[in-house]
């Protein structure tokens, strides 16, 4: 094993931690991730299991053909892909997230984003939500694996921080009472500018950027 993928599994593994697999359950956090200087970021588990809101909806209104949800959590977006007759797969390291996601009906399967992903170089849109644009702290990799996941001209729908930041750090899931995961993981947080830029980089042209409450999306054209 590489020490990239050994550092990855580390990632998966703090996924499948206790705070985050109990938040899971209940359905509510607190639950943050804690950088090392012990700065936390507030995860938003109840809105992640709850079903797919306003904001949610701009994004499924602009997705084409198959769906690919990267890091699909609960399911609340494959499952409401699901519902208006779309072919979509969520993919999640967390065996918590992909059964909640399987039984809201939002087919998911367990795995990374690394990993090989079933239709590979066939999906019409992939979906990077929720932060998910950190996955593996490393933004312009992230989009040039995306990138092979879908088809030729593929779209790719992804959410950057409401902010202007651009870092990469390292973290530990952490539920704000004395509990966290075992495991410390690389992650990565990106604004529009910073997600942009390592977007062309990676080979992807923009198409649209708008905005919902709190949140801001980007939706990216892979070029042929």
């Amino acid at each position: 094993m590489s020490a990239t993928e050994s550092t990855r599994e580390r990632g998966a593994g703090s996924w499948r931690a206790d705070p985050y697999t109990d938040a899971l359950r209940t359905g509510h956090g607190p639950l943050f991730l804690r950088r090392r200087d012990g700065w936390m970021l507030p995860l938003e588990v109840e809105r992640w299991c709850a079903g797919a809101d306003t904001s949610d909806m701009s994004v499924l209104r602009r997705c084409e053909g198959s769906v690919l949800d990267l890091g699909c959590g609960p399911g609340r977006m494959v499952a409401a892909l699901s519902a208006l007759g779309c072919p979509t797969l969520g993919v999640d390291v967390s065996p918590a997230a992909v059964s909640r996601s399987v039984h809201a009906g939002g087919p998911a399967v367990c795995g990374s984003v690394f990993d090989p992903v079933p239709g590979e170089g066939d999906w019409g849109t992939a979906l990077l939500l929720d932060g998910n644009i950190g996955i593996g702290g490393d933004v312009r990799a992230l989009l040039r694996r995306v990138g092979e996941l879908v088809a030729p001209e593929g779209l790719l729908l992804a959410e950057a921080a409401p902010v202007d930041v651009d870092e990469r750090v390292h973290v530990r899931v952490d539920d704000g009472c004395g509990g966290s995961g075992p495991d410390e993981f690389p992650w990565a947080r990106a604004g529009v500018a910073a997600l942009l830029s390592y977007g062309q980089d990676a080979g992807w042209a923009l198409v649209e950027r708008w905005t919902a409450p709190g949140r801001a999306f980007v939706a990216l054209r892979r070029a042929p």
